[in-house]
C-alpha cells in the first residue's frame, strides 16, 4: 500500500518546492492542502486516508477526539520543536509517532522590527497616499532614537528583539515574571520594577511570551490603559496574551498610537472580524515564522523525518 501524506495549510502552495521531496520515492504520496480546514469534521474527511500528516505550528489542534477518528494516521509532523496542540497522550496510545522539525528565532524578530517600523513611520499610510495620488507627506513619524521600548519577555526572541533596539539607541526594559536582574544584565537591558510600570513608561511595547495559563489575558483593560496616548503596541507572539476586545476598544477611541499584530484569535482571520477593519492598526497574515530559511527547515527535515519513520529509527521525536 502507498504511504500516503498530507501537508496542511500551504497557503502559498509552495511545501513541495521546499526540502527533497521526490528522494522519497514513487511509494510516497504526498498532497498538499492550500485550504484551511476549521472544524474537526472536515479534517477527518480530508484526513482519514493519510498515514502521515505535516502540521504548520499550532495552528490545527490535534486533541483525543481527533486522533481517534484518524485510525490509518501512523506520522504527525509538526513545524518547530514544541508544540501545545497535540495530545501526545491518545497519539502514543494510538500509535501515532510525533515528529519535530527545526525553527529559527530570527524571522519572528525580523518581523516585529517591520511592524514596529512600519507603526512608527506611517509606511502604509504614505505608501498608499504616493501610490494613490493622494497628499505629499500627510503623517509625522515616532522617532526610535532615545525612546523606551518595553519587552514582555526576554527569551530567545525577546532578547534578540533587544540588541536591534539598542542598535537604534533606544532605552531598553523588560518583565515577565521570573525574569531576573542578572538576565536582564546579560542582554544589557533595564529590569522593570513591575509590568504596570513597564507599559506606564514605555513608547513601543513588543510581546514575546509564551501562551499559558499565567499569560492568557495578561493585558486587559486596565494594562491598556496603562499605556501612554502616544505608545505602540506590538505582538508576534499569541493573541490570547492580549484581550482582544479590550485593544479593539482601545484602538476605535483612539487610547493608543496604534498596534501592530501577526497573531490572531482565529486563524485564518473570517473575512468579517473586526480586527480586519479596525484603526489604527498594522497587521499581518500570521507572517512570523513564513521566511525561506525556515520553510526549507520546516520541509527539508519534515521528508527526513518521513524517511527515518520508514526506516524503522524515527528523528526528532516530540512527546
Amino acid at each position: 500500500m502507498q504511504f500516503r501524506c498530507a501537508v496542511l495549510d500551504d497557503f502559498q502552495d509552495v511545501a513541495t518546492t521546499f526540502g527533497d521531496w521526490p528522494a522519497l520515492g514513487d511509494h510516497v504520496e504526498v498532497v498538499t492542502f492550500t485550504e484551511h480546514f476549521a472544524g474537526e469534521d472536515d479534517l477527518v474527511a480530508a484526513l482519514a486516508d493519510f498515514d502521515c500528516v505535516v502540521t504548520l505550528r499550532e495552528r490545527v489542534p490535534f486533541p483525543a477526539s481527533l486522533l481517534d477518528r484518524l485510525p490509518r494516521l501512523k506520522l504527525l509532523i509538526a513545524s518547530g520543536m514544541r508544540n501545545s496542540s497535540i495530545d501526545y497522550a491518545t497519539a502514543q496510545a494510538n500509535g501515532v509517532t510525533v515528529c519535530g522539525t527545526q525553527s529559527s528565532s530570527t524571522p519572528p524578530v525580523e518581523l516585529t522590527w517591520a511592524l514596529l517600523l512600519g507603526l512608527a513611520r506611517g509606511v502604509v499610510q504614505e505608501n498608499n497616499a504616493l501610490r494613490g495620488r493622494g497628499p505629499w507627506q500627510s503623517t509625522v513619524g515616532a522617532d526610535l532614537h532615545g525612546r523606551t521600548l518595553g519587552l514582555l519577555g526576554l527569551g530567545k526572541i525577546g532578547a534578540l528583539v533587544a540588541r536591534v533596539g539598542l542598535a537604534f539607541g533606544m532605552e531598553v526594559t523588560a518583565w515577565s515574571q521570573n525574569l531576573t536582574k542578572e538576565r536582564a544584565d546579560e542582554v544589557g537591558v533595564s529590569l522593570a520594577p513591575s509590568k504596570e510600570e513597564l507599559l506606564a513608561s514605555s513608547d513601543f511595547v513588543s510581546v514575546h511570551l509564551k501562551l499559558s495559563d499565567r499569560t492568557r489575558g495578561l493585558l486587559g483593560a486596565g494594562e491598556l490603559a496603562l499605556l501612554k496616548p502616544t505608545a505602540y503596541l506590538i505582538n508576534t507572539s499569541r493573541a490570547a496574551i492580549v484581550d482582544q476586545d479590550a485593544l479593539l476598544t482601545a484602538l476605535h477611541e483612539g487610547r493608543i498610537a496604534g498596534a501592530g499584530l501577526d497573531v490572531f484569535d482565529v486563524e485564518p482571520l473570517p473575512a468579517d472580524h473586526p480586527m480586519r477593519t479596525a484603526p489604527r492598526l498594522l497587521a499581518t497574515p500570521h507572517l512570523g515564522y513564513v521566511s525561506r530559511a525556515n520553510y526549507e527547515r520546516y520541509y527539508g527535515q519534515a521528508v527526513e523525518d518521513i524517511q527515518a519513520y520508514l526506516d524503522g529509527d524515527p528523528v526528532r521525536v516530540l512527546g
